[in-house]
């Protein structure tokens, strides 16, 4: 379905707010595949708010993960991000396309502000933090910068349940999908000065960032490694299985595209048990055929849902 028919379901009919939706479309299309790939099982009119949200996030995060920037930029970058999020949300709308669709977003779904705010106090910890002590310290970053997005998905999704009953599951959703790129992507993190997996929990197998890092160098994981890996796609499904019976408290319209998405990121540690827990010498990725088998069978039970 084309960008313009999901504007006009959704009941945006301003010029300029839809070049704002079509942005975080496009955001979305290009770097968020498994994402975007989930976003057509919802209804059309559900779309373009989570191609907000989606675009937000990525916006924000582009900022801090601006190489080319150094701290103070990153710093001053995202500050005047934070603020023109504090003046849009004020004042209801914005001139930065990305805002404008987020903030429509927002108060078609009565989405609370509070988990905005949460999300940029998360981004500023990546600015200065690179190691996490133990994973209650992590737990601290994950609530901003994951656990909140599955928090604002919720209003759009919709619920058959009390929405308060709902949001724990949600919420460690977003736990399990960013628990999940953690791993696959602890080489790319590396590289770029960040270990996002507890110390405390990655020392019980004798590593360290040092190790870690002689196994990127080396592009093998050793023995250690692997074990400490193994050990925390163990953690990560424990989080998965916490987040399943959320699926259910979903409006049923909503459910085959949260199911994908949670299948499709399931399928991501498959991979890297798979590989032997080697993720420092490549990134594992979801095959187009795999994505296509789990998509296209829950795409016939969303038209279903649509239409019961």
């Amino acid at each position: 379905m084309s960008a313009e028919r999901e504007l006009d379901a959704a009941g945006v009919t301003a010029p300029a707010l839809r070049d704002a939706y079509r942005r975080c479309r496009a955001l979305n299309a290009q770097h968020g595949r498994t994402y975007y790939l989930a976003t057509k099982l919802l209804s059309a009119e559900q779309r373009p708010a989570v191609h907000a949200l989606y675009g937000f996030a990525r916006w924000v995060d582009d900022v801090v993960d601006n190489i080319h920037s150094g701290p103070d930029d990153k710093a001053a970058a995202l500050e005047a991000a934070d603020t023109r999020l504090q003046a849009a949300l004020e004042s209801g709308t914005s001139d930065e396309p990305v805002l404008a669709a987020l903030i429509d977003t927002v108060h078609r779904y009565d989405i609370p502000v509070r988990h905005f705010h949460d999300f940029m106090a998360s981004m500023r910890m990546d600015l200065t933090v690179t190691d996490y002590p133990t994973y209650a310290d992590l737990g601290r970053y994950v609530h901003g910068s994951a656990a909140v997005i599955g928090l604002q998905m919720l209003p759009v999704l919709g619920t058959s349940v009390p929405r308060e009953d709902a949001e724990p599951a949600a919420a460690a959703l977003g736990i399990a999908f960013q628990l999940t790129n953690f791993i696959r992507d602890v080489g790319e993190d590396l590289d770029r000065g960040r270990v996002y997996l507890p110390a405390d929990e990655l020392a019980e197998f004798g590593v360290d960032r040092e190790r870690l890092l002689h196994a990127r160098a080396a592009g093998r994981a050793d023995q250690q490694v692997r074990a400490a890996l193994r050990d925390q796609v163990r953690r990560a499904r424990e989080v998965y299985t916490r987040a399943l019976p959320g699926i259910g408290m979903l409006a049923p319209r909503s459910r085959p595209c949260v199911s994908t998405a949670y299948r499709l990121y399931g399928r991501i540690l498959d991979l890297v048990e798979n590989a032997d827990y080697d993720v420092l010498s490549r990134r594992v990725v979801v095959s187009n055929g795999r994505r296509l088998a789990v998509a296209l069978p829950a795409l016939a039970r969303a038209v279903f849902a649509r239409a019961a």
